[in-house]
């Protein structure tokens, strides 16, 4: 493709977010190496351990997780061919909790709930580390009920990279 085409594509193409609105989009670059495809299964494992920039803000790895899904979904590809799971443990806690303990420490909505609920329904596993919640003193009821508590997050980054899932951090 000439670069002044690109530069033109670049400059006109608007993410889109079909599957998970709330996060970042995909714009579709015709021709582009490594373009999702519906004969590939897509197996990632997100290691959550940043909080939000600010209290409004997605998870990075909530937000990374949903882009990716967001891909897919605009490439036509079946989101039962994405097999995605998010572990959260440290900082990515906060991000976590359910609607009213968050207002109650951070004084707005919880803006990662929606898209937790989505990714769920997409097929992608939920989980947080059990070892940080008793660490912390998390009472995991104040947590979404869309994440399950885990025995370890090492161990299910383990687990899941020996099942094949590539390992993206944030």
């Amino acid at each position: 493709m000439n670069g002044l085409i690109l530069v033109a594509l670049f400059a006109t193409a608007a993410p889109q977010s079909p599957a998970v609105p709330e996060a970042s989009g995909y714009v579709h670059l015709e021709g582009a190496p490594f373009t999702p495809t519906d004969h590939d299964t897509w197996k990632a494992v997100f290691n959550a351990t940043q909080g939000a920039g600010q209290p409004g803000d997605l998870l990075p790895a909530l937000d990374n997780a949903a882009s990716e899904v967001n891909a897919l979904a605009v490439e036509g590809v079946p989101l039962a061919r994405a097999q995605f799971a998010i572990v959260f443990h440290g900082g990515a806690l906060d991000g976590i909790l359910d609607d009213a303990h968050y207002k109650a420490k951070y004084g707005v909505a919880n803006p990662n709930l929606p898209v937790l609920r989505k990714l769920k329904q997409a097929g992608t596993e939920l989980y947080v580390c059990g070892q940080n919640l008793v660490a912390a003193h998390v009472d995991p009821k104040t947590l979404s009920p869309d994440v399950t508590v885990a025995s370890d997050a090492l161990l299910v980054l383990i687990a899941l990279q020996q099942k094949g899932y590539a390992l993206l951090e944030f």
